[in-house]
């Protein structure tokens, strides 16, 4: 008999080391809920701040380019007013080598 008693001895001890190697492992599991609640609200607090800052990043590239745009426009108005000057002044040339031409014809003539 006492080798039946030693086993149920050992059994018992068996079975008190799993409960407590449960205990633990429960207690263990409650401290991951804690940490892994704890870490979802900081990442859900970090894509928050991340989409706040790509969408105000997206209001700064927008203005940015409606700047952009603007110049472009301004700076294509004034190439177009700079050709039509160009125009004129070579329409001009042309007309003050004839005047010159006609000027220097009279002045032979005159003499």
């Amino acid at each position: 008999m006492e080798s039946d008693d030693l086993t149920i001895h050992v059994l018992r001890e068996i079975r008190d080391e799993i409960r407590s190697t449960n205990q633990r492992v429960d207690e263990t599991n409650v401290r991951l809920d804690a940490i892994n609640t704890h870490l979802g609200k900081r990442i859900d607090a970090m894509g928050e701040r991340l989409d706040k800052r790509i969408d105000g990043m997206g209001d700064r590239i927008t203005e940015s380019e409606m700047r952009t745009a603007t110049a472009i426009t301004g700076l294509a108005g004034a190439i177009h007013e700079v050709r039509d000057l160009l125009k004129d002044r070579f329409d001009l040339r042309d007309r003050v080598e004839r005047c010159e031409r006609d000027i220097d014809e009279l002045k032979h003539r005159a003499h």
